[in-house]
């Protein structure tokens, strides 16, 4: 687990990986990234990506909403925010063109607390502008320690998926093998 669109990673590497996820198209990919402006000059350079390739961008804090104005500009189907782990409220948030809405809090040894405010004002934020929320966890020494129940309730909302046909930019070989 890493970010795929760091600033060390080749263009080629990428490409090769973005090859193997549009050759396994039965899965569902989330591709999560701090770094929304290498994505959208990589997909800009090699154009809108597959249905089964979501893309994504990390606002752990209200100073990191301007990645959402960034990701909104990535020639994708799916556009996810992924508020973990969520350090902050993050305030009034533009959500036009984004698909799904991930909020969690810190795991491991020296989490932080997230606060239930900052949770439910995503989550009506969200139900206000049509966007899939999925709370994945209060967080913890561990990500299961205090569950996900938020108001007695799993919040397990998912985007539409795609009913059309399958759109495919990046070029597949056939009977090619890249290692990974």
């Amino acid at each position: 687990m890493s970010d795929l669109f760091h600033e060390s990673m080749p263009d080629d590497y990428l490409l090769k990986c973005f090859e193997i996820m549009e050759k396994a198209d039965w899965h569902i990919y989330q591709v999560l990234t701090k770094r929304p402006e290498r994505m959208l000059a990589f997909t800009k350079k090699y154009g809108k990506v597959s249905d089964h390739i979501w893309l994504g961008t990390s606002v752990e804090l209200d100073l990191y909403k301007k990645r959402i104005d960034i990701l909104r500009k990535v020639p994708c189907r799916i556009r996810f925010v992924s508020f973990e782990p969520l350090l902050g409220p993050i305030s009034e948030v533009n959500l036009k063109g984004i698909s799904w809405a991930i909020v969690g809090g810190e795991s491991g040894p020296y989490f932080r607390d997230v606060k239930i405010e900052w949770i439910k004002e995503i989550q009506e934020q969200c139900a206000q502008q049509n966007v899939a929320f999925f709370f994945k966890q209060w967080g913890g020494k561990t990500p299961t320690a205090r569950g996900r129940l938020l108001d007695g309730k799993e919040w397990n909302e998912y985007p539409s998926m795609p009913t059309e046909g399958k759109i495919s930019v990046f070029p597949v070989q056939e009977n090619t093998h890249t290692r990974i």
